[in-house]
């Protein structure tokens, strides 16, 4: 069985979509999927399918499918999502204030538990039952939680600064919502959600499908 380092970064992001698929049929009370139906439901190939879940291992059998609950189960801690993980928020403005009350993060386990910002008239402020930190209290506070993951939700000019005290502070992971490319050392990762770019490359798909 291959390791999480050794598979390319998008298999992985697929794996992650086969397992919501998974908890969703598991809800509905359907014990068996097929390569098909799951390549369907996230726009992929059944071989493609197949092939992804051969880096991991032998999970169903030819012509009976996979078993719903089982393949749910075994890729909970293949993913490292059968626990839970403690993050840590960098920006209490609009972007930080709807991530501290997203819901969805906490039913996946993971669990902001401080929220930083450098503006001093935000300090003691109460988000979400979160209340905001300076930054001089970042790398205490992430040893004192155990924290592993970071968000960065800072205008652009601040991010590079953020990121580096969060890697400092002894955070593994980053996950970057301002509009910029943030550098990390080399065993840190780093993902970044640009909102507009997203829409920029949104508008373009509908410009060219609706082309005569």
């Amino acid at each position: 069985m291959s390791t999480l380092h050794a598979i390319p970064r998008p298999v992985i992001e697929r794996m992650v979509l086969y397992l919501r698929q998974c908890q969703r049929l598991e809800r509905e009370g359907i014990d068996t999927v097929s390569s098909t139906e799951l390549g369907e439901a996230i726009g992929a190939s059944s071989a493609q399918v197949r092939k992804d879940l051969s880096f991991f291992g032998q999970f169903g059998q030819r012509g009976l499918g996979y078993p719903v609950q089982n393949l749910e189960r075994a890729l909970r801690p293949l993913l490292a999502l059968d626990r839970e993980w403690k993050v840590a928020l960098v920006g209490a403005g609009n972007i930080g204030r709807a991530l501290c009350t997203y819901r969805t993060f906490r039913e996946r386990g993971f669990q902001i538990v401080a929220l930083f910002d450098s503006d001093p008239r935000k300090e003691g402020c109460t988000w979400a039952r979160l209340k905001v930190l300076p930054m001089s209290s970042l790398r205490r506070t992430v040893a004192e939680l155990g924290i592993e993951l970071g968000i960065i939700a800072v205008p652009v000019e601040a991010a590079q600064n953020v990121a580096d005290q969060l890697v400092a502070a002894g955070v593994k992971g980053v996950l970057n919502f301002a509009p910029t490319h943030v550098t990390v050392p080399s065993g840190v990762a780093v993902r970044s959600v640009d909102l507009a770019v997203e829409l920029e490359q949104l508008a373009f798909l509908v410009t060219r499908s609706s082309a005569p």
